[in-house]
């Protein structure tokens, strides 16, 4: 079973000044995806963007919104995140333990695809029952670095977790986010890696297409071969 490579540039790279330019810059680089980081400066210690930017970037484009909630409390954003025009609204394990359920219900009454994230301590068994239970999650990120900062360095040990995911459920969009570029995308895709963030790589390189186009080379062919 192949699931599609999907790359998802991180906005948290671009040049927010001109953020409707740099979205549609790297849609025309081939982009499958935006990810959009959202921090609120508890769960993490930066502050990033929230809902008015969504909806600031939404007048702009149709492409989708990979939204990453870095946020303490994400039963507050879904309906802001919901009215902004989100595509994927993606929370974390570590906060959404007791009402994961309930959270994931009212992602999907707002239109938007539920994914779970979680960070590099975190065990991967505690996203199982969110993939298994009733009203699922419909993508798994794994954070290939501590959440909270750009340009970290990737952390390899971290695919382990990617592997186990992709062996016990074939079929599912798994998504890693920290370091990834053309020296670690070979070992993310071959652990099973399907949708790709990279921010510095794509938005530092002088050629951001040819980077995307290796990032979705080396995933179909992984795909392929496994």
């Amino acid at each position: 079973m192949v699931v599609a490579a999907k790359i998802a540039p991180s906005m948290l790279s671009s040049d927010f000044s001109n953020l409707a330019s740099e979205a549609s810059r790297m849609l025309r680089c081939g982009a499958d995806w935006l990810h959009m980081d959202v921090m609120d400066g508890h769960f993490v210690p930066n502050l990033t963007i929230g809902a008015p930017v969504i909806e600031s970037l939404r007048k702009h484009t149709t492409a989708y919104l990979d939204c990453h909630l870095m946020v303490t409390n994400p039963l507050d954003y879904v309906e802001p995140m919901g009215k902004a025009g989100a595509s994927g609204f993606t929370f974390h394990v570590e906060v959404s333990k007791e009402n994961w359920q309930e959270l994931v219900q009212k992602i999907k009454a707002k239109g938007m695809r539920p994914g779970v994230a979680l960070k590099p301590g975190t065990p991967i068994e505690e996203v199982y029952p969110l993939i298994e239970g009733e009203n699922p999650v419909e993508m798994v990120l794994v954070m290939t670095v501590e959440p909270g900062f750009g340009g970290q360095k990737f952390m390899p040990e971290m695919m382990e977790k990617v592997r186990v995911l992709r062996k016990k459920y074939p079929t599912l969009d798994i998504e890693v986010d920290g370091g990834l570029g053309p020296s670690t995308i070979d070992v993310a895709a071959s652990a099973g890696a399907n949708c790709i963030v990279a921010g510095s790589s794509v938005f530092g390189a002088s050629e951001p297409a040819q980077v995307i186009s290796l990032m979705r080379k080396s995933v179909d062919e992984a795909q392929q071969s496994s």
